[in-house]
């Protein structure tokens, strides 16, 4: 295809094709992520309700067991404090590490902005580069 040729009548270049190819994919991708975010929330909320329902079920078989064997389920004091306390502090080390998660993706944002932000900087430094070197090795007609 010469540098003249068109296509559906409009002069088309490599690099225009490309970066109107390269637009339409990343618009696509744009419209996407919302829908994977909300299916990703869906599945996760499914999943915890799933395993909450499990959990609740299998207390309530063997509670009903023991009730109908007769086993006795009664705890001592010091035992139900050390479930209690265990159960707490799990739930201090759960919301640490959650917190530790966010900021660890919190920072990993910044970090992907900040080189989205150097990136536009380095591509301008590089085409006034290449204009420095063009204009070094063009000749001026006076």
């Amino acid at each position: 295809m010469s540098k003249n040729e068109t296509t559906q009548g409009n002069p088309k270049d490599l690099f225009s094709v490309y970066q109107e190819n390269v637009n339409k994919l990343f618009n696509g991708i744009k419209q996407s992520v919302p829908q994977y975010h909300q299916s990703i929330t869906n599945v996760q909320q499914e999943y915890l309700q799933a395993y909450e329902n499990a959990v609740d079920a299998s207390i309530s078989l063997q509670k009903e067991y023991a009730k109908k064997t007769g086993i006795a389920s009664s705890i001592p004091e010091a035992t139900l404090k050390v479930i209690h306390d265990t159960t707490e502090e799990f739930m201090k080390a759960a919301s640490i590490q959650n917190q530790v998660a966010l900021a660890t993706i919190d920072a990993t944002q910044q970090n992907i902005k900040t080189f989205n932000d150097n990136a536009k900087s380095f591509a301008d430094l590089n085409k006034n580069i290449i204009q420095s070197w063009i204009s070094a090795f063009t000749t001026k007609n006076n």
